[in-house]
């Protein structure tokens, strides 16, 4: 399947949709630290998590112990920064779809190491800034399974 990976995100119910949604949808969730809030935070909580959901769940000391982690699998910076829209790149089985932080999203260093070919962004109304994170994951995630017809869904 896929991987989504939330780089120092901060903001626990954001995260808690994002582990339901990737209990839902198969895909394995990376956590890159540090992050905003505790895991036993009680707004995660109140996403209606269970162990089950954090059974797909690793957590990431740091980028670079995200990237060993990954390491042979290709990554696309989720980002408002990309030129690609989602829906026009082909996803294939294992990518890893990389989502900045809430407050600063992706840091400089992160964009210049990637292909810009593979920053892709979500289409929005011109005088916007962005979305939701766990809609945007949402959103991406849900075309990559879609471009696979669902496999393992039902």
């Amino acid at each position: 399947m896929f991987h989504i990976a939330l780089y120092e995100p901060r903001i626990a119910p954001n995260t808690g949709n994002i582990i339901r949604l990737s209990a839902n949808n198969g895909c394995k969730l990376h956590l890159i630290e540090p992050l905003g809030f505790e895991l036993e935070d009680k707004q995660l909580r109140r996403a209606g998590l269970d162990y089950h959901d954090l059974a797909n769940v690793s957590i990431h000391k740091n980028y670079k112990q995200f990237l060993n982690a990954v390491d042979g699998l290709r990554i696309l910076a989720c980002t408002t920064k990309g030129h690609q829209v989602y829906d026009k790149i082909q996803f294939r089985k294992g990518d890893v779809l990389l989502f900045g932080s809430e407050t600063s999203g992706l840091p400089e260093e992160i964009h210049q190491s990637l292909d810009p070919a593979h920053k892709i962004r979500i289409p929005m109304q011109a005088d916007s800034r962005s979305l939701n994170l766990s809609n945007a994951a949402a959103i991406i995630s849900y075309e990559a399974w879609r471009q696979l017809d669902f496999e393992g869904g039902k």
